[in-house]
């Protein structure tokens, strides 16, 4: 049977309550977090705060432990943004050890409704060039182990992900890269592997020939947890190196990728900064309903 969405909402509210018992933050923090909010919200690395005008600094309690850093909230073309360092401010969290939960948690008390989620990544395709972006339309996981829902029981909970990024961002996405003269390619699958090491030949290849084009290590859980939260969400793939399946193509290293990272780190912001102008203030997707009938 379906839970009403008066039950959802007290079950939420529940949550909530245990959140804020939670210790561990100072009082002060407590105060600022009551009385901030946001609209959208931005996972990325430490140098996208220089997005945010006015940033204010604030810790989120959630029940599920603490998020990777403080969460700043302030405004990018007129509109309140919530920005978090996904690996925390000091990169100190690598992908498996990453608190999605508590991260979408956090964006959620924040009050936001749409999420923009830049990632590193490396490509599987020869015609997926270093420097180039995708903004993917499908994910594969591969990783094990990590805590991948908010739903562990008692009511069952069954939320479709059939297609896992907003059908409403993506296009705002994919017109922001191409305004600033990013070369885009519109559509790709994200296969996201456990980290922290790169993958072998042989996986890369496997990964590969499958058809795919992206590889990363974070997308997963976290566009998936965003669904559970009926949050929107849309991934930037920013190319930053060839895997090691193509034929002819030297190992990839740590230091290649943030080297290409760097190198590009402004058009992503930019083209952050065209997406969040160009949401509308109302959704016209499905992604706010994704409850609806999921549970029993």
């Amino acid at each position: 049977m379906t839970r009403s969405r008066s039950s959802q909402a007290q079950s939420v509210e529940s949550a909530r309550s245990r959140a804020r018992g939670f210790g561990g933050y100072p009082p002060i923090q407590k105060e600022l977090m009551s009385k901030e909010s946001a609209e959208i919200g931005v996972f990325g690395g430490s140098g996208f705060y220089s997005l945010i005008e006015n940033a204010r600094e604030v810790w989120i309690e959630t029940p599920y432990g603490a998020p990777s850093d403080r969460v700043a909230v302030g405004e990018v073309a007129g509109k309140k943004v919530a920005f978090l360092p996904r690996h925390g401010k000091d990169h100190r969290f690598p992908p498996q050890a990453i608190n999605y939960r508590a991260n979408l948690w956090a964006m959620k008390e924040l009050g936001v409704s749409r999420i923009i989620g830049p990632t590193a990544c490396g490509s599987l395709k020869a015609s997926v060039a270093p420097g180039e972006m995708v903004v993917a339309d499908q994910v594969v996981d591969r990783t094990t182990g990590r805590k991948d829902t908010f739903y562990d029981g008692p009511i069952t909970t069954h939320i479709s992900f059939a297609d896992p990024y907003c059908p409403e961002l993506r296009p705002l996405a994919i017109s922001a890269l191409k305004s600033i003269g990013v070369k885009t390619h519109e559509t790709g699958t994200i296969v996201v592997i456990q980290g922290p090491r790169f993958s072998t030949r042989s996986e890369s290849k496997w990964f590969q020939d499958a058809g795919w084009e992206v590889i990363n290590m974070t997308q997963y859980p976290e566009c998936y947890l965003a669904r559970e939260l009926e949050i929107c969400y849309v991934n930037i793939s920013l190319i930053t190196d060839y895997d090691v399946g193509i034929e002819g193509v030297p190992p990839v290293s740590h230091e290649e990728v943030m080297k290409v990272f760097a190198s590009n780190n402004e058009r992503v912001k930019q083209a952050i900064f065209k997406i969040i102008e160009a949401i509308p203030a109302k959704r016209g997707c499905a992604c706010g309903t994704a409850l609806a009938g999921a549970r029993f």
